[in-house]
């Protein structure tokens, strides 16, 4: 594979090379998924507007959508006076019925380009990959933000056609110094069907899915009922200790009432001789 700068070289002259210069798909050595469902990435205007020899911080470049219509196909991004269109993605309906300005950036000239010899350092490829790369549809929050001010560049529509076009603007007179023409169709993928999905291993249908889930709950209901069971004998065990408890408790409290009839018996027969001798010292006294 030619290394990546030979790749960006040859994008930024086929950009210049001649008056017809549109906005393209950024190569697949920066973007290996591109365009996805919701975004596109597009290589930004490097050295495209050379003529106009820009400073740094003089120009600025907006990027307008445009959803892919025949009515459409010429459709302006300025006024009469040169002045660029500011509509929103809410104001067109997201492209349907007119171009919205996505986002903005500064237009580097190409003398402080960062070197592309770093891409490959993790630390560094994402400033890099933003200085040659702009991106619609990254910004999945601003049209639920209330509070939201700002360019607003929110997810684009599965399967769907757009154009994009560059346009160049004058810092100092907010007007339009020059503009690419509008890009060729490019569509967002396709939501695959849910048929096509395949269901790993096997391609399995999704009778089979259901019942692999419920195979695979077995064992986990099987573990509750066994912990239930031994939580029933551990109460059951529990009550038996308690009975027992209760009639060692009875047993214990009627032990002093057989003592207490022992005595009892015990005294009556010791009193039985007392009785006797007095009646036969009685009986002596009287002989």
């Amino acid at each position: 594979m030619p290394p990546l700068w030979i790749l960006l070289a040859l994008g930024c002259m086929r950009l210049g090379s001649g008056v017809n210069l549109q906005p393209q798909l950024a190569s697949v050595s920066f973007a290996t998924n591109n365009p996805t469902l919701t975004t596109v990435a597009l290589e930004k205007p490097l050295c495209m507007f050379d003529s106009s020899a820009p400073l740094p911080g003089a120009y600025e470049v907006y990027l307008y959508v445009l959803v892919d219509s025949v009515s459409f196909r010429n459709a302006t991004v300025q006024d009469s006076t040169k002045t660029p269109l500011s509509s929103t993605f809410q104001q067109t309906e997201g492209g349907r019925i007119g171009p919205y300005k996505a986002t903005a950036f500064d237009l580097t000239p190409c003398s402080d380009l960062p070197s592309l010899d770093a891409v490959r350092d993790v630390s560094q490829a994402s400033e890099i990959l933003n200085a040659y790369l702009v991106k619609v549809g990254t910004d999945g929050t601003c049209l639920s933000d209330p509070n939201f001010r700002g360019l607003c560049n929110p997810p684009l529509e599965a399967a769907t056609e757009y154009r994009f076009k560059y346009v160049l603007v004058s810092m100092s007179t907010g007007l339009v110094q020059d503009q690419t023409l509008w890009s060729d169709p490019i569509r967002t993928n396709r939501p695959a069907p849910h048929a096509a999905i395949d269901t790993w291993p096997g391609r399995r249908s999704g009778g089979m899915i259901v019942v692999t889930s419920i195979l695979g709950s077995l064992p986990f209901f099987l573990l509750l009922s066994f912990a239930g069971a031994i939580a029933l004998s551990l109460v059951d065990m529990g009550g038996a200790d308690r009975e027992t408890a209760h009639d060692t408790r009875i047993t214990q409290e009627a032990d002093p009432k057989s003592l207490g009839t022992s005595d009892t018996l015990y005294t009556s027969v010791k009193r039985g001789p007392s009785l006797d001798r007095a009646e036969v010292y009685a009986s002596k006294l009287q002989d």
